[in-house]
């Protein structure tokens, strides 16, 4: 099991890198559950790394008295009460607007728009903040219901997914970086082709921009190649000739593989018995999961057994960033996971400089 060190070792290959560009580009961070301990010590970090103006929404006696007790410094950061707020009454008559348009029913606006999760989607989609990280105190549900109800979908992405950065550079066959990027381990039961092949471009595109560099994905089955032909292996491996068709259409800089076993996908050794004439290539960087159960029990395996360092699940599918955090998470995880939903800011903002998708 990794020890402390080593796991701050391992945050810190992840989180410094985008420290370093939110320094240059800081964003607003906005926490829709402000009273909390790791909250506060995190936005006491993103303040003191100069990377973030953390926002956090909840009562602001409660939240300054649980700073005072524990020494947290919440100079430059902002607490906000969302039915105090100046923007509640404006949030209220958009929430009205956006009923009619889709067609919800609302009864009580002031009741909804008071609730943290839906004051800090609308400050995400109307502008008054960048980012958006919630769920470590609620279940994912609320927060998830917030989001899809407020905040405008991406075109290109047919339903919302959750991805999973680990980091464990302690762990052979890891990543070519010692980073995997995870998804679906939160949101989609049983994802269509659509949404396979959707889930595989959409995160090879979000690692290439956190990497750097080429990126492989791996479109996870239990068969490799065709070495069976159940439902769900011919499921995944028709994702992957629809995530090849937009890699090559798009022109994106990604390999797609699949359907392939997580050892071929993993372990070149164990590629090259299985598929001998395969090129020999480093560990796939993204895992596509075929279903919820695969990929989110895999998920607490690697975290939990392993050692690995998660951070998110950033949530994919959204016009602005956002991730959900487990009631768990550490406050390395919320940071980290505060600094990769800037960094996605700091790209929305380049790719989006009217402020419209």
């Amino acid at each position: 099991m990794i020890d402390e060190s080593s796991q701050a070792q391992a945050a810190a290959s992840f989180t410094e890198p985008l420290i370093e560009k939110l320094r240059r580009h800081p964003k607003r961070i906005v926490f829709t559950e402000g009273e909390d301990l790791r909250i506060l010590r995190v936005a006491e970090r993103l303040v003191k790394a100069e990377a973030a103006v953390p926002i956090l929404l909840g009562d602001r006696g409660r939240i300054l008295k649980l700073a005072s007790d524990n020494g947290v410094n919440l100079t430059f950061v902002k607490v906000i009460e969302p039915k105090a707020s100046g923007d509640f009454t404006q949030f209220c008559q958009r929430l009205l607007k956006i009923s009619r348009f889709r067609k919800l029913k609302i009864i009580d606006p002031a009741e909804m728009v008071g609730r943290p999760h839906y004051f800090g989607a609308m400050m995400v989609q109307y502008g008054q903040a960048d980012a958006l990280v919630g769920g470590n105190q609620a279940l994912p549900a609320s927060l998830f219901r917030a989001l899809i109800q407020m905040i405008k979908p991406l075109p290109q992405v047919p339903k919302m997914y959750g991805l999973t950065i680990l980091a464990a550079p302690h762990l052979k066959h890891f990543g070519g970086s010692g980073l995997l990027f995870l998804a679906d381990c939160g949101l989609i039961p049983q994802p269509s082709v659509e949404q396979l092949a959707s889930i595989a471009v959409e995160t090879g595109k979000i690692a290439r921009h956190f990497l750097g560099r080429k990126v492989q994905v791996a479109m996870l089955s239990h068969s490799t190649k065709g070495s069976a032909s159940t439902p769900d292996a011919v499921r995944v491996a028709a994702g992957v000739a629809l995530a090849r068709e937009r890699v090559s259409s798009q022109h994106l800089d990604l390999l797609i593989d699949g359907e392939v076993q997580a050892d071929v996908a993993l372990d070149p050794a164990a590629a090259e018995i299985k598929l001998p004439n395969l090129e020999v290539r480093q560990s796939a960087d993204v895992l596509v999961f075929p279903n919820l159960d695969a990929g989110h029990i895999s998920l607490k395996l690697l975290q939990h057994c392993a050692g690995a360092l998660n951070f998110g699940q950033i949530l994919v599918g959204l016009a602005r960033p956002a991730a959900q955090v487990p009631r768990t998470a550490s406050e390395e995880t919320i940071f980290g996971t505060a600094a990769a939903v800037g960094v996605e800011a700091i790209k929305y903002h380049e790719a989006y400089p009217d402020g419209e998708v």
